[in-house]
């Protein structure tokens, strides 16, 4: 629809414009210091990423953008059960969907099979803002069976859906920077969202650091 596609419009630009300020600060305000060339690895990231980009972009959103149409639609799912104010039903949908995400960000490190293709975002030498979008093209198409199920059993109305992926994407850049933030600025933001500080433990080459901080947008899943 004529909405859909604005908004995907919308959606491009403010991504674009986030990786590329995260991409200047982390350049100038530097949390961690790099193992490897960044020229390099940003070079591996991206063909890394276009595998995946190109997948989400032509087999997972599509399907989707179709579910997530449907179910607002026909008043299917767990937020159609009773009826809810417009406000009331996007708060909590976007809730469900965060952390519905939380318990597949589990379900990719405990399951051998799926963090065989997970693995492939952690064994990135550095993390920075390129790492965000590093994922092997076979966990953004498995992960259409687990979006499918989420947005049909929930009810996930369309602009839910479209808002959360963008909040999504811009969360996973924000986190994965190497941005280093005032420590009282970012002691006062954990209290809400994931950090770079905090992601960073995820991304710890130490096990039980890795299998924990499995949240994306909102840490209190944690």
């Amino acid at each position: 629809s004529h909405f859909v596609r604005q908004f995907e419009i919308i959606t491009s630009v403010i991504i674009i414009v986030v990786f590329l300020l995260l991409l200047v600060l982390e350049t100038r305000f530097s949390l961690r210091q790099g193992k490897r060339s960044k020229i390099e690895r940003f070079l591996i990231n991206v063909g890394v990423s276009a595998l995946a980009l190109a997948t989400g972009a032509y087999v997972v959103a599509p399907v989707a953008l179709r579910l997530a149409s449907w179910t607002s639609e026909s008043q299917f799912g767990l937020l159609c059960i009773m009826p809810l104010p417009f406000t009331a039903e996007f708060i909590l949908g976007f809730l469900l969907m965060d952390l519905t995400f939380y318990y597949w960000h589990r379900a990719n490190h405990s399951i051998p099979f799926f963090w065989r293709f997970h693995n492939v975002h952690h064994i990135d030498p550095d993390l920075d803002v390129s790492t965000s979008f590093r994922f092997h093209f076979g966990e953004v198409l498995y992960s259409l069976g687990f979006k499918a199920l989420q947005i049909y059993l929930m009810g996930t109305s369309l602009f839910t859906y479209l808002t959360y992926e963008l909040c999504f994407q811009c969360a996973t850049m924000f986190h994965h920077s190497n941005v280093q933030l005032p420590i009282t600025v970012e002691r006062c933001l954990s209290k809400v969202i994931v950090t770079p500080r905090m992601h960073g433990i995820h991304h710890s080459i130490v096990k039980d650091e890795t299998n924990s901080n499995y949240s994306v947008i909102f840490r209190w899943w944690d």
